[in-house]
């Protein structure tokens, strides 16, 4: 028996069917990085549900004003200065698009998670205190997600991760590990 979770959980190279936890982690690889693409699109369109059209980022609103501006929290002081920055805007937006992307088409899995737990923990760290947990709260169940998934190779079922990993393998080692 392996002791691999990837060899336990995603398919060989012999293109054997996946195993139920590999379409259970697919799913849930392609549902996260839904949400936050959907995020994506409503900050940068203004669709109306979360953010209006005229707050958009295309109309020239802060995707990030809003949220941070808003805060009250014990590290409210520490997050309030960035709200509506365009450097930090820019970082949001970029962070939302690249790793949703990378969720949705199962590439570059490990970069997706170290960034989206870094997106998720700050989001997190500005929200403190939680009004409804002491310590958990989504972002962090976001970001042990992210860690899963990357640590599964969910990307190899229902998505492009094993292309990827062809496409990485002439890339220099660096390049390989930050971007596998």
């Amino acid at each position: 028996m392996s002791s691999s979770v990837l060899e336990q959980t995603t398919p060989t190279q012999t293109n054997a069917a996946p195993t139920g936890a590999a379409r259970a982690l697919a799913v849930l690889r392609i549902l996260l990085g839904s949400v936050l693409l959907w995020a994506f699109a409503d900050k940068a369109c203004g669709l109306g549900f979360a953010t209006p059209a005229a707050k958009s980022w295309m109309a020239g609103g802060s995707p990030t004003a809003g949220y941070l501006g808003s805060l009250e929290g014990s590290l409210a002081g520490a997050f309030q200065p960035l709200a509506g920055n365009p450097a930090v805007d820019a970082a949001f937006m970029l962070g939302l698009l690249l790793v949703g992307g990378a969720l949705v088409l199962g590439v570059a899995l490990r970069a997706a998670a170290v960034g989206g737990t870094a997106l998720m923990l700050l989001m997190w760290l500005s929200s403190l205190p939680l009004k409804s947990n002491p310590v958990l709260d989504e972002h962090i169940i976001y970001a042990a997600a992210m860690v899963a998934l990357s640590a599964t190779g969910a990307g190899r079922v229902w998505g492009f991760g094993r292309t990827w990993e062809g496409i990485l393998q002439a890339a220099p080692a660096p390049v390989r590990t930050a971007l596998s």
